[in-house]
């Protein structure tokens, strides 16, 4: 398979966990037989700082001519919410609208986790988040003088497109869809509500439960076994999946997909961390298995998707671990391991 992807480092720690997953395609590409091609942009700080635009035109044109997307991170202290804006901009434009965002226990890092073993232990979830909609883009926004305000908007149509990836992603798992909502004080929510109980009639073999955010919240921490497959609103799921960081260990083990639009685009949940810039200490696997789920999702490559997913576990299990997982492995050593990994078990 020949296929084109746009690689976009970004800022503070992206463009090292970026180059450890480009790494591992490399290796898969050479392992499997298919032919990968890369091209590099810039975005965000990095961008701005180079081009005096935080997306620029190049970095657009190149992203809608691949075949998908993947991203490292965008921010930086000294020009705040610029590159995040820049990231908004690139969202809307590739048109994705369900963020895919699974956290999974690994049994060798039960000990990693701040929750305890007998909690944790099984855990995996996946989060589907509506991602073009609610407060990150209604509108009317804006400040004036000494208030600010943004609108929280959500439509019918946006509702049910992502409900029904959920639902089908749930026939694929373990058959159960958990919507987040606060149903109980806000009309979008309401909204929400009722469009998901629709769309379930559609998918009779798929179990529907409804949640408040807060009831959420708090059984993420208590007993995250319960959940499957969990869709929510923007907002909503941009807190629970960060909270979700709690199973796995660390927010550098998430992975993420944006799907649904003209070009898909895969990046680490975690942020830019520019405190641990160009230290080689940033954990690489949130990355690495975004790569994993451009295969795929984007190359329909499920065997080469577990084989990344399976060199991670192995790497892992044998007690390599960066420093936010209490290891003093670097992020290019964790490449390196994962990458021979991934060589030994298309071997076996």
């Amino acid at each position: 398979m020949k296929l084109n992807i746009t690689i976009l480092p970004g800022d503070g720690i992206g463009p090292e966990v970026t180059r450890e997953a480009v790494r591992v395609l490399r290796a898969v590409g050479e392992r499997f037989g298919h032919d990968f091609t890369f091209d590099s942009q810039d975005i965000g700080a990095a961008a701005y700082r180079k081009h005096g635009y935080a997306l620029p035109n190049e970095t657009i044109e190149s992203c809608l001519a691949s075949d998908a997307v993947l991203l490292g991170a965008v921010g930086s202290p000294d020009l705040p919410g610029l590159p995040e804006a820049a990231l908004l901009e690139l969202r809307k434009t590739l048109g994705g609208f369900a963020n895919l965002r699974p956290a999974y226990c690994h049994d060798a890092l039960l000990d990693a986790s701040p929750l305890r073993a007998e909690i944790v232990r099984g855990a995996d979830v996946l989060f589907v988040r509506e991602l073009l909609g609610g407060l990150y883009f209604g509108e009317p926004r804006g400040r004036e003088d000494d208030f600010a305000f943004n609108t929280m908007r959500y439509s019918i149509e946006e509702i049910d497109r992502v409900a029904r990836v959920a639902f089908a992603l749930a026939r694929l798992r373990r058959g159960k869809v958990t919507s987040v909502d606060k149903a109980n004080v806000l009309e979008t929510s309401r909204l929400w509500r009722e469009v998901v109980t629709r769309v379930a009639k559609d998918y009779p073999d798929v179990a529907l439960e409804h949640l408040y955010v807060d009831a959420c919240a708090m059984h993420l921490v208590t007993d995250p076994r319960r959940f499957d497959v969990v869709v929510t609103e923007n907002l909503f799921g941009d807190i629970l999946s960060d909270e979700a960081a709690a199973i796995t260990g660390s927010l550098g083990m998430l992975p993420s997909a944006t799907i649904g639009g003209r070009v898909d685009l895969y990046e680490p949940v975690h942020g830019s961390a520019p405190d641990l810039a160009g230290r080689d200490v940033a954990n690489p696997i949130g990355a690495i298995a975004s790569a994993a789920m451009l295969l795929r999702y984007s190359a329909s490559l499920e065997e080469e998707a577990i084989a990344i997913e399976s060199a991670i576990a192995g790497v892992l299990a044998a007690g390599q671990r960066t420093r936010d997982l209490g290891g003093d492995a670097s992020t290019s050593e964790i490449g390196t391991l994962i990458v021979e990994e991934l060589a030994v078990g298309v071997v076996q």
